[in-house]
């Protein structure tokens, strides 16, 4: 099976920072994976998506993308933390523009997401009209509508209600099986990492991946 992203020995220290962020860490991650990545605030979760991502680069050690040799943006869905959602968009317009900027393979139904994650009365809302979770919910969609092959999500429980947090977390596995799409969830979240194949946690640095 060939490997989504691959990463060989990968180092990344920041100007100023006291220690490096990630210290040698070497995992792959394959077709249809669903992976948590667990660690503590500051412990290098978002650091692992940017480079996952392509949105930024190693100090030392190698990130690879066997399929195409670098990442290609239709191909790797990111939800940030923080939604990032255009103010002067509605939230369908925000959840459309990846397929207008970008040439999609599998284009998906804008409706059809918004109303799987619970925001079809929210479509025509601006985002200063949204509550935090709704705005994530907004991004998360943004993030599936081009059908990745990977979906990056950082966090994507964080500002929702647990009831809330275990529908969409549900929806997002279904969606994923249906899809292909593997998943990387960056959370500290321990029901969400019960709800994955695969979890990794990183400590100052180290990556260990445990059973889960």
């Amino acid at each position: 099976m060939t490997a989504l992203v691959q990463f060989d020995h990968v180092r990344k220290d920041y100007r100023g920072a006291s220690a490096p962020a990630l210290i040698d860490v070497t995992f792959d991650i394959f077709e249809r994976d669903r992976i948590a990545l667990m660690g503590r605030s500051g412990s290098g979760k978002s650091t692992v998506l940017n480079l996952i991502a392509g949105l930024d680069e190693a100090t030392a050690g190698e990130v690879r993308w066997p399929l195409y040799g670098h990442p290609v943006a239709t191909d790797i869905g990111l939800a940030f933390q923080s939604p990032s959602l255009i103010p002067w968009l509605t939230v369908e317009e925000n959840v459309r523009l990846p397929l207008l900027i970008s040439t999609v393979t599998r284009p998906g139904d804008v409706l059809g997401l918004l109303s799987r994650l619970g925001l079809s009365d929210l479509a025509s809302k601006l985002p200063s009209e949204l509550s935090g979770g709704q705005a994530q919910r907004v991004a998360l969609a943004r993030a599936m509508v081009t059908t990745p092959r990977l979906l990056l999500a950082d966090e994507p429980s964080g500002q929702l209600d647990h009831e809330t947090a275990n529908r969409v977390l549900d929806m997002l596995d279904g969606w994923a099986d249906d899809s292909g799409t593997a998943l990387v969830i960056a959370t500290h979240d321990p029901m969400v990492a019960a709800s994955t194949q695969r979890c990794w946690t990183l400590d100052h640095g180290h990556l260990a991946e445990i059973p889960v």
